[in-house]
């Protein structure tokens, strides 16, 4: 750091007492894409994603939106950037063909995990775009899994497109159900004990099924759901 020059010094030492020179300005920390991604990021996990915009974005880095276009095309553009971010943190074991199944669901539980982490961020994964190398990466490493397991490779290519939009779907239906509940107008969330109340005070004559089985429709903790429809579609390649 450059010493001030003598002229300064000398100023500072007969400065009145009480008295200092005045503070340097503090350097503002220069924009770049990857705080860009990590304000977006923030703003998504205490705001939501309905709360991502380019403003909001500036305004945690504490800036303009102006200043974020020398770095980004527009808000798509923080999209496909923060879910390849979240892309790039997956972690792939080493193809086993004997554990295939296991290791493909175990890639989905992650994926889940990591969107669970920013409410409503599996919109952004439905609109990026496929050709985002860190998608890609994703993408590559389900293939060689699947390739492992002795998949054919346009089963396999499809089995992907599957698994992805349900990891998506079931995040967003996530986030939605948890976004209500913070809604003290909207009160259709309820839960699993009033609705199998509602289910078995239906009319028998018209939904005979519902009433009988209310508690099999409405089972499930956790993530068994989840976990249930992945195995499925695995199970089933």
């Amino acid at each position: 750091m450059p010493r001030a020059d003598p002229r300064t010094r000398r100023a500072a030492r007969h400065a009145q007492p009480g008295t200092s020179p005045a503070p340097p300005a503090p350097v503002k920390a220069p924009i770049t894409v990857a705080r860009i991604i990590d304000a977006a990021l923030k703003v998504v996990a205490t705001q939501g994603y309905e709360a991502l915009t380019m403003r909001s974005v500036a305004t945690a880095l504490g800036t303009g939106p102006a200043s974020l276009y020398a770095h980004v095309v527009n808000k798509a553009d923080i999209d496909e950037l923060i879910i390849g971010r979240l892309c790039s943190e997956i972690v792939f074991p080493a193809p086993d063909p004997d554990r295939w199944r296991e290791q493909i669901i175990e890639v989905c539980g992650q994926i889940r995990d990591q969107y669970l982490k920013y409410p409503g961020i599996a919109r952004a994964a439905l609109a990026t775009s496929s050709t985002n190398l860190d998608t890609l990466r994703v993408a590559e490493g389900m293939l060689t899994i699947l390739l492992a397991g002795g998949v054919q490779p346009q089963v396999a290519a499809w089995a992907i497109d599957s698994l992805s939009l349900y990891v998506n779907a079931y995040t967003l239906e996530l986030a939605l159900v948890e976004a209500q509940r913070d809604e003290p107008d909207d009160a259709w969330v309820v839960g699993r004990d009033e609705l199998v109340r509602r289910f078995e005070a239906l009319p028998p004559e018209d939904f005979p099924h519902i009433r009988r089985h209310a508690s099999e429709l409405t089972a499930g903790t956790g993530h068994e759901r989840f976990d249930f429809t992945v195995r499925l579609i695995v199970d089933n390649l």
